[in-house]
């Protein structure tokens, strides 16, 4: 356009029109982006919240009304259901996951590894939509 500009192929009130609305847009293409990069931020900071809160899940039940009790577990569970005398109840998402993680990684600890471990499930690169890294 500037060369069409300096061709005198378009008038220089019709080049500073578009520069300008070309210009806007540029701009609130910026502001999305930084949109898009604060919500990321948010959505990992959350993440780390959950498993944070979940970590702490046993203790804080156990102190809480029985009231509170039935709210987080409508919460946390879905299809619970008594049968033969046992209870049976699905987690809701996200909490499927960590539980099938929390299993497998009971499964695999060593009796000599310290409780604190991360579990390698958990690390970049090991699920099924990460790449390893180069």
């Amino acid at each position: 356009m500037y060369i069409d500009k300096l061709d005198g192929r378009i008038d220089t009130d019709f080049f500073d029109r578009m520069a300008a609305e070309w210009r806007t847009e540029q701009q609130r293409c910026m502001e999305a982006i930084r949109g898009h990069q604060d919500a990321n931020q948010t959505y990992l900071d959350e993440g780390i919240r959950l498993l944070e809160l979940a970590q702490k899940a046993g203790s804080l039940f156990r102190q809480q009304s029985p009231a509170e009790k039935r709210r987080l577990l409508s919460f946390v569970l879905s299809n619970c259901t008594w049968k033969d005398g046992r209870l049976t109840a699905e987690y809701r998402q996200p909490f499927d996951l960590l539980a099938k993680n929390v299993i497998a990684f009971e499964k695999e600890k060593r009796v000599e590894e310290p409780q604190t471990r991360i579990s390698d499930k958990w690390l970049p690169g090991t699920g099924s939509n990460c790449r390893p890294s180069d």
